[in-house]
């Protein structure tokens, strides 16, 4: 049998003929990021960045405003600027101050315990200040909270009490609470409680010491410590760490 007129010549019989004059349509590139998913996930993903741009945005705008003097603004909203930025956000700029603060100040707290037996015990003084200096003595990368979450606590407690730790207006209940709850997860995490026994209160005190000046200096500052001690406060069951509420004393066993 012929080959038929119209085949080309040394092509191997049975192979389709190669189509020739018509360039193949490139290849879309795959899509990534945002674009690679389906449009509700791609409306739900521009929602939470604009919800972050906005919070940061008030964020920002929030600080500004603590910092800057006073104004129209502040005046008009101050509590609402101070709402979001206490305590946790409380800016400070003592590090620029002409006459920095020349003084070390430890805090520490004890705890009376009810054990498990029906019986009170008041622990020891445990140094808060010393033990957060030994968790990062060392550490190359310290997190905020070891550095400065128990020194800002007690600074905002003295800056929102008189001397006679008389409140000063809703600050003062807040400061108190939250200086509080501090000390009542540090003694927790110091093992003082022991098994079945409950923290019936805390007490919490300041020991400053005069920074010594250089030996060059003819500078004389007493070498002795300073304490200020504060009253008991009653733990309630919101002070406690969760899974760990106070019970009730008659349900002590």
């Amino acid at each position: 049998m012929s080959a038929p007129s119209d085949a080309i010549p040394g092509a191997v019989p049975g192979t389709p003929p190669a189509t020739t004059g018509v360039p193949a349509a490139p290849a879309s590139p795959p899509r990534g990021g945002i674009a690679a998913l389906s449009p509700r996930c791609q409306v739900a993903g521009v929602l939470a960045l604009v919800l972050i741009a906005v919070t940061a945005c008030v964020h920002v705008g929030m600080l500004f405003l603590h910092v800057a003097p006073s104004n129209t603004v502040t005046k008009q909203h101050g509590q609402a600027i101070d709402d979001w930025v206490y305590p946790e956000f409380e800016q400070n700029w003592k590090l620029f101050a002409p006459n920095p603060m020349q003084q070390n100040i430890a805090v520490q707290a004890r705890a009376q315990i009810r054990t498990a037996g029906g019986t009170n015990r008041t622990t020891g003084w445990y140094d808060l200040s010393a033990l957060d200096g030994a968790a990062i003595d060392g550490n190359l990368l310290p997190s905020h909270t070891q550095q400065n979450e128990l020194r800002r606590a007690w600074d905002f407690y003295v800056g929102a009490h008189d001397s006679q730790n008389r409140p000063r207006g809703l600050r003062g209940q807040l400061s108190e609470n939250y200086i509080r709850r501090i000390v009542v997860m540090r003694v927790e995490r110091e093992e003082a409680v022991g098994p079945g026994a409950t923290i019936e209160r805390v007490q919490v005190r300041s020991r400053t010491t005069n920074v010594p000046p250089p030996e060059w200096s003819d500078e004389k500052v007493s070498s002795k410590p300073v304490f200020r001690q504060l009253p008991w406060w009653s733990v309630t069951p919101e002070d406690m760490p969760p899974g760990k509420a106070s019970k009730p004393e008659g349900d002590a066993r």
